[in-house]
């Protein structure tokens, strides 16, 4: 399949493109992780497991979006 045909049903969205993909060979861009600790006050903790608990995702995805989108607001990202 050439790109134009690929981008076409792609923007149609109305035929499932993913058996086109070699999705074992896929990368995200800028995704590469690097692990950090952070310490953080307990009641800090509290109040990001009460958030994230009540958003029903982990405190790990909670900071990354707080974080994220922190960042984009200072233009940062």
């Amino acid at each position: 399949m050439k790109a134009q045909e690929f981008d076409q049903k792609f923007d149609v969205g109305e035929e499932n493109i993913t058996p086109q993909l070699d999705l074992e060979k896929a990368v995200r861009v800028n995704q590469r992780q690097k692990r950090v600790n952070v310490d953080f006050p307990v009641w800090m903790i509290d109040s990001l497991d009460k958030e994230a608990k009540r958003l029903g995702v982990s405190r790990q995805s909670i900071i990354k979006v707080w974080l994220a989108e922190r960042l984009q607001e200072a233009g940062k990202a």
